[in-house]
């Protein structure tokens, strides 16, 4: 993947709109380290991983001990460390027909790569830094279709993000805090339930659902929404007394116990009623 990316990222064209600021400079890359968050240290990392197409041409350490080391020789200290990643192999399989397998690599990949990478990192970032992780609301209420033992991964990560929270903090006035976010068609959630014989995938349905049942029902979603929550959680000017939480980016999804579109309720005009109501139009709009 390393290599298609820095391909089209040094092309003229780079990553289009999706690569400008704000005042509509382009974004520059310092420097890009090669991270498989799978290996804490290189002795975890097996020759056939070292050999493969993948891995074969990187000079230096891709395990996170390795770049945690590079990272300080060219930098010194850091101030934010921002744990974006998650892979089941067996995401698409129920949990009752996920092996054990494909149920620890979806805890080793998706939750303890974060306490690896708070044990190497954060002994390197300044007092007051964040580490911020992504999770999901399938931690917290059933998902079918998110499967694979990844909903019992990201349960695990919010554990560990309040257990982290407290031992970082005390070890390197760190902070770490979590970001819950609805759904987003997103490259790696699109992949779920691809080739099912549906023109939809589970990511389309899952939006349709946020739409019909959220409290700000008519209220689209963006990366936006989720970046510039993550901001907050990571600027310490604006969350310094915040640690060990997780915020739920998902237009309120969340807190919804019963779905307001079930064919259940049709003849109840109660209901009839909350699903005539539409959230009022904001002045706010998506750049």
């Amino acid at each position: 993947m390393l290599p298609g990316f820095l391909k089209q990222l040094n092309t003229p064209e780079g990553y289009g709109k999706d690569q400008l600021l704000s005042n509509g400079t382009k974004m520059e890359f310092h420097k890009i380290y090669p991270l498989d968050l799978s290996f804490s240290n290189p002795a975890e990392v097996p020759e056939k991983t070292k050999s493969s197409k993948y891995y074969k041409d990187l000079t230096a350490g891709f395990d996170i001990k390795s770049v945690a080391e590079q990272v300080t020789k060219d930098y010194g200290k850091i101030d934010y460390f921002v744990h974006s990643v998650a892979n089941g192999p067996e995401v698409t399989k129920p949990l009752l027909e996920t092996s054990r397998a494909g149920y620890l690599a979806a805890s080793s990949a998706s939750a303890y790569s974060l306490v690896s990478a708070v044990q190497e990192f954060g002994p390197i970032m300044n007092p007051g830094g964040a580490v911020l992780s992504i999770s999901y609301i399938a931690t917290e209420k059933v998902v079918p279709g998110y499967g694979g033992g990844m909903s019992s991964a990201k349960a695990q990560l919010e554990s560990d993000t309040r257990t982290l929270a407290f031992e970082a903090g005390r070890a390197y006035g760190v902070r770490v805090n979590s970001i819950s976010a609805g759904p987003l068609k997103s490259r790696a959630a699109s992949a779920i339930g691809r080739g099912l014989g549906s023109e939809k995938v589970h990511i389309d349905f899952t939006i349709d659902y946020m739409k019909a049942n959220a409290p700000l029902s008519d209220t689209d979603l963006y990366a936006e929404d989720v970046g510039t929550s993550a901001l907050g959680l990571l600027a310490p000017h604006i969350s310094r007394a915040v640690t060990g939480t997780v915020l739920h980016v998902d237009n309120g999804m969340h807190i919804m116990g019963i779905s307001l579109d079930s064919k259940a309720f049709d003849d109840s005009p109660t209901f009839k009623a909350f699903r005539a109501k539409k959230t009022p139009a904001s002045d706010w709009t998506h750049p």
